[in-house]
């Protein structure tokens, strides 16, 4: 009962495949069948190639294919008269493919016996009781990790010369590639900025010096100067501070403006 259920999921969710109209969906559906087909193998007393097939197909092939189609934004694909032409084709083939899998079936339930075909059956037959009770897992992990131990050590190795060899060649760094340093570059656009605004400010208004105020900080290399500078076109006194540096250079350091002030309407 359980074999035909998996069967029939498994059959079902491969026409869905093909049938599928969205590209995403025909990338989503042959989750179902490789889940269906590793139960299958789990019945049939295969674990490992049970745990291995969701493994390497399910995480790995249907994961990269689905991320694949969802970068590329393929959009929904209609069928169309030439789709059509190629479906005859693929019936003779699935029939094909039909009659070969029962024909097997059928032969693997003839006995052996010199009126009847000389056919070999599928099963594989054997008689040692120790090997009998072990599972593939034992198997196959008595093998690998004793008689075939160097040969399991050599892909690790490869792998791990690899990995390596990606993080090198990701790491190494051109002589050629013109690199900034940003914080002159930063520096550079503020004065830019500051003396923009200066310019503007000289252009748009009429200046009166109202008050200057020297003020000694602990280095006798700076002085800030508290101006109070009344625009005659805003009507209005706004506060400016300046940082001025007697050392060669540039000479305005930071100027700040009291927000919030906007011009009166005519």
């Amino acid at each position: 009962m359980i074999l035909s259920v998996l069967s029939s999921l498994a059959l079902v969710s491969g026409l869905m495949v093909v049938r599928a109209k969205n590209p995403v969906h025909s990338v989503l559906f042959p989750i179902p069948v490789f889940r269906n087909t590793s139960g299958l193998l789990l019945l049939l007393g295969l674990d490992f190639f049970a745990m291995i097939f969701p493994v390497v197909h399910i995480g790995a092939i249907a994961v990269s294919f689905l991320f694949v189609v969802m970068m590329f934004h393929i959009q929904i694909a209609e069928i169309h008269e030439e789709v059509l032409r190629y479906l005859p084709v693929s019936g003779i083939i699935g029939l094909i493919f039909w009659w070969e899998m029962f024909f097997i079936l059928d032969n693997e339930s003839i006995p052996l016996l010199p009126t009847q075909r000389n056919t070999t059956s599928l099963r594989y037959m054997v008689y040692a009781g120790k090997v009998r009770s072990w599972t593939n897992l034992e198997t196959l992990g008595n093998l690998l990790y004793t008689y075939y131990s160097v040969w399991f050590l050599v892909p690790s190795l490869i792998l791990l010369v690899a990995m390596i060899g990606a993080i090198v060649l990701t790491m190494h760094r051109t002589t050629k590639v013109k690199r900034q340093d940003v914080f002159r570059r930063n520096a550079i656009d503020s004065r830019r900025t500051i003396m923009r605004g200066m310019t503007d400010l000289l252009k748009e208004s009429s200046l009166i010096l109202v008050r200057i105020q020297f003020v000694r900080w602990p280095s006798w290399s700076y002085r800030c100067l508290d101006t109070l500078i009344f625009f005659s076109h805003f009507r209005m006194t706004v506060p400016f501070h300046f940082w001025y540096n007697f050392k060669p250079g540039p000479a305005i350091r930071c100027i700040s403006r009291t927000p919030g002030i906007r011009r009166p309407a005519p």
